[in-house]
């Protein structure tokens, strides 16, 4: 059964594909047709949107973009090994419920388990984590659940019930619908795959590494000291290591790291020699065999 489309409280946050790019490209995410096309759909459709693509392209990005363009609060949730619903959801105040426990017995207030239980399952004691402050929150949110990969698959599975209904349960309380149905962005570095029955209640984005186009026109926006042929230099040559067999290939945020870097040192187009690529190799590449290849593969280790 399809999820319900979005309240009538809930107005779409974008009215075209077109509104979808202006408004992201005016808080400096520049985004190509595909991602702005897949965004208003998620929009429109009230589906969650799941990101996939190489570390470093923009996917959580984008999650923080669509909330600066629609102005709307983002709600994290950082996945790791091991993150669990107590982490991911709520879990009860047992300190305070222990002492509200501790006072109604010393001042004579519970007679039994069940006065007991509905004076400490209430939502004074709920303390609330990304996901369900997600759905209770008042106003409209962008929850962003990043790198879900990371997470044990039990996390998935926590998560079906939220992204297909938009409602959370709480055995002692009974289940919580969401008054605003959250613009939902889960991003995914492909370490782990992710389960059939999360990815059919989503919309799916692969971002990967931008045309030189698009990412001299990042890298001008993100380093708007650096001189136009230089930025079209430090592109041609990102992309060439990119095309070499490395343990990690240069993100689009290092090649940000690198143009800034060339900023720093004050370089001009003719200043990019091997000399200078090959001391600031270590901005772009995170491994020593990374590098190795690069010096010899671009012929940097002349003088």
């Amino acid at each position: 059964m399809p999820p319900p489309s979005p309240t009538a409280s809930d107005p779409p946050r974008f009215t075209s594909v077109d509104d979808v790019l202006a408004r992201l490209d005016a808080v400096g995410y520049l985004a190509s047709d595909a991602v702005a096309t897949t965004t208003f759909l998620a929009d429109r459709l009230g589906k969650p949107l799941l990101v996939e693509g190489p570390a470093g392209v923009g996917k959580t990005e984008l999650a923080k973009a669509v909330a600066a363009a629609t102005g709307a609060p983002l709600v994290r949730l950082q996945c790791y090994e091991g993150v669990d619903e107590a982490r991911a959801l709520y879990e009860w105040n047992h300190a305070k419920q222990l002492l509200r426990i501790t006072a109604g017995q010393s001042g004579g207030r519970h007679d039994d388990w069940d006065e007991v239980r509905d004076d400490i399952f209430t939502d004074e004691f709920l303390l609330a984590r990304p996901l369900l402050t997600a759905v209770r929150s008042p106003e409209p949110v962008v929850l962003l659940v990043d790198e879900l990969d990371k997470a044990d698959v039990e996390i998935e599975g926590l998560l079906l019930e939220i992204l297909g209904d938009f409602q959370v349960t709480v055995p002692e309380m009974g289940t919580i619908e969401a008054t605003h149905r959250p613009f939902v962005v889960l991003t995914s570095n492909s370490t782990r795959e992710l389960s059939e029955a999360l990815r059919r209640r989503c919309l799916f984005l692969h971002i990967d590494y931008p045309d030189a186009e698009l990412e001299e026109r990042i890298v001008r926006l993100r380093a708007p000291g650096l001189d136009g042929a230089l930025a079209e230099s430090v592109v041609r040559l990102v992309r060439r290591l990119r095309d070499l067999k490395l343990r990690k290939s240069p993100s689009v945020a290092e090649t940000i790291d690198w143009a800034n870097t060339l900023i720093a040192l004050g370089a001009d187009t003719g200043d990019l020699s091997a000399a200078v690529v090959r001391d600031n190799l270590g901005v772009l590449l995170k491994h020593r065999d990374d590098i190795d290849r690069a010096v010899t593969a671009l012929d940097l280790d002349r003088d």
